[in-house]
């Protein structure tokens, strides 16, 4: 429907509202509309005018799409450079490639691992072979370190020194996994 030319003296323009690029868009707002009642349309025919076939699967294509990438989300740890154990049964242990030099005194290099560990997985306690940071990442773990019993949640940071006997255990229904920096002497 082309626009209406402007009615001399009674202040009203007819015009279209351009949706996306996609040709006129005639909104049916009977409060604020000079059209006539039999030329209005309801939202759903304004829309359904706006697209044509093509234009329905190209959009339904994008929203596939956009949907798909909503729902894939990237592992926290790292991908690339790393070698994987699996010590316990649930339980990864991610070693990094290479160490960085210290600056902290008493430690020569600084290196870093993930612990990842499946819901019901726990470590067995071994000592600690030396000092580090550790950092729960995702999820959450209950910990027993020197007799002592604590829950590390997500961002909780805490640390060990060499000969800690620690235990780990996922009780939750989510993958855990604590980052490790270890300080080497």
């Amino acid at each position: 429907m082309p626009p209406c030319p402007l009615r001399r003296g009674s202040g009203f323009v007819q015009s279209t509202i351009e949706f996306a690029g996609f040709g006129g868009l005639y909104l049916p707002i009977p409060a604020i509309s000079n059209r006539l009642k039999s030329e209005k349309q309801t939202l759903a025919q304004s829309l359904r005018a706006l697209f044509t076939d093509d234009d329905r699967r190209s959009a339904l294509g994008i929203a596939l799409a956009a949907a798909s990438a909503a729902m894939v989300r990237p592992a926290p740890a790292q991908t690339t450079g790393y070698k994987d154990m699996t010590p316990w049964p649930g339980v990864v242990v991610r070693e990094y490639e290479g160490e960085t030099p210290s600056l902290i005194p008493g430690f020569k290099t600084v290196s870093m691992r993930d612990v990842i560990m499946q819901p019901g997985a726990k470590t067995m306690g071994p000592p600690m072979m030396n000092a580090m940071i550790c950092h729960i990442t995702e999820g959450e773990l209950r910990l027993e370190q020197d007799g002592k019993t604590f829950t590390g949640k997500k961002n909780f940071v805490w640390t060990c020194n060499k000969e800690t006997k620690e235990q780990a255990y996922n009780g939750g229904n989510v993958v855990a996994i604590m980052r490790i920096t270890d300080l080497k002497a």
